[in-house]
């Protein structure tokens, strides 16, 4: 059985570690008209970043602020703070030392990771996140989200997959850990595309994973294909089954960082039963238990 975030944080750090979700202002360039204007067909107007910290305050300030929102979870633990939305290495240098450096200097904060596309990934921007993790832990959150091209069109994600093998190997010549976004129920994908995506991942280098489950958010491309009937929603059962098959073909040391996901419900659309977070997790949780993990390696 792979690894859990919470005990991998746990070893490295010796005590509990929550993410702070901030926002340092980019954008990407798929919304930008470098590759495209209207974004990924999932992505919200907020880039991913739904639960983040307003752009409009410091670096400093969003901590101070998200750790104050969590203050009641959190007992004499350390954060990581986590920078989120859009396309978190699409800015010019300064700048992106500036953010980064303030965040790392923190004295609460045992972390840095960094959320990006694997084909923004400029040789003078992993010189700094390497300078940085000399200084603290660097986590690098790649998008990948399927290896299938047909699907990678469909959702316009804008880069072939050889980009994201020649990140993954810049990161890991590096040292720093690595973490891969996948999306299981992308409109098209079988199970068998969706685990196969998954190996894929388990094979490709990188330290960590994070499984999400596709939900429609308003204001998307993707909520106009929903409600024209063309995108299928899993129940819960099926979504837990697909985890149980997913996480066994995963080697034993890979990182568990997220077997889920959930939208803001203000903005949520589908499936309706992915907005009880802690309900899903528990019932997820009690699936595996109770079933063993056929292994398809």
């Amino acid at each position: 059985m792979p690894i859990r975030a919470n005990e991998y944080y746990r070893q490295r750090f010796g005590c509990k570690v929550y993410k702070l979700a901030l926002d340092g202002g980019m954008t990407c360039p798929n919304r930008d008209g470098t590759k495209g204007t209207r974004g990924c067909i999932f992505c919200s107007g907020a880039g991913s970043g739904d639960f983040a910290e307003r752009r409009s305050r410091s670096v400093t300030a969003q901590l101070e602020a998200a750790k104050a929102r969590v203050a009641a979870k959190m007992k004499d633990g350390k954060y990581i703070a986590y920078f989120q939305s859009f396309t978190n290495i699409y800015a010019p240098l300064p700048d992106l030392e500036a953010l980064f450096s303030e965040a790392v200097a923190h004295p609460d904060v045992a972390a840095l990771a960094v959320a990006t596309r694997p084909d923004c990934l400029p040789e003078p921007v992993l010189d700094l996140l390497e300078r940085l993790d000399r200084i603290k832990p660097v986590i690098v959150e790649l998008g990948l989200q399927t290896i299938h091209p047909q699907t990678v069109e469909f959702i316009r994600r804008g880069y072939p997959l050889a980009d994201f093998d020649r990140a993954v190997k810049r990161l890991q010549k590096l040292g720093l850990h690595t973490v891969v976004h996948v999306i299981l129920g992308l409109p098209g994908e079988t199970e068998q595309m969706m685990v196969q995506t998954v190996r894929y991942v388990g094979r490709s280098g990188a330290k960590g994973i994070k499984l999400q489950l596709l939900h429609v958010l308003e204001g998307t491309d993707l909520a106009a294909l929903w409600r024209a009937g063309r995108v299928p929603m899993m129940e819960l059962e099926d979504y837990a089954r697909l985890l149980g098959r997913c996480l066994a073909v995963l080697p034993p040391d890979m990182v568990i960082h997220r077997l889920t996901g959930d939208g803001a419900k203000r903005d949520l659309l589908a499936p309706l039963w992915s907005a009880d977070k802690k309900y899903v997790l528990n019932y997820v949780n009690n699936y595996l238990e109770q079933h063993a993990l056929n292994a398809e390696r």
